[in-house]
C-alpha cells in the first residue's frame, strides 16, 4: 500500500535533488519520528534525490553549453573552472552529490562530460543513501 506521505517523501527528495531550495531531510526526519519504517524510508528518499540527480543529469547530456551556463548562471570561465575541478578530482566527486550548493551543478556537469551512466548511478547512489542511512541512524538509532 503506497501512503501519501512515502509519495510527499519521494517527490521532495527528487525535487532537492534539482536546483530548488527543499530539504528531504527536514521531511525524512518528520516521517521517521512519526514512526515509519526507517529502512523504507531510506528507499524512497535515496530513490527520489537519485532521479533528481539523474534528470540533472540528462540536462547536462542533452543540453548545449549555452544553456547550462545560463542554467546555473555561471560565466564561461566559471564553468571552465567547474570543468578543470571535476577533470581533476575525477568521477568520484559524485559521491558528493548530496552536498547543497555543488550537488546539483556536480550532476549537471556530468552530464555535459557524458560520464558513463552506469559510473554515474554508482557513485550518485552511493553517496546519497549513505547520507540517508546516517541520518536515519541519528534520528532513530540502530534499526
Amino acid at each position: 500500500m503506497l501512503y501519501p506521505q512515502w509519495l510527499g517523501l519521494f517527490i521532495t527528495a527528487f525535487l532537492a535533488a534539482t536546483i530548488l531550495p527543499l530539504s528531504s531531510e527536514v521531511v525524512l526526519t518528520a516521517l521517521l519520528l512519526d514512526g515509519q519504517p526507517p529502512l523504507l524510508m531510506v528507499l524512497i528518499a535515496t530513490a527520489g534525490n537519485v532521479m533528481g540527480s539523474l534528470t540533472n543529469y540528462a540536462l547536462g547530456y542533452f543540453a548545449n553549453e549555452v544553456v547550462i551556463k545560463k542554467w546555473l548562471r555561471i560565466s564561461d570561465v566559471e564553468f571552465s573552472r567547474a570543468e578543470q575541478r571535476f577533470k581533476r578530482y575525477g568521477t568520484w566527486a559524485l559521491c558528493l552529490a548530496w552536498v547543497p550548493l555543488i550537488g546539483d551543478p556536480l550532476t549537471v556537469l556530468a552530464g555535459v562530460l557524458k560520464v558513463r551512466l552506469w559510473w554515474f548511478l554508482l557513485l550518485v547512489t552511493t553517496g546519497k543513501c549513505l547520507r540517508y542511512v546516517v541520518l536515519t541512524y541519528m534520528v532513530v538509532g540502530l534499526w
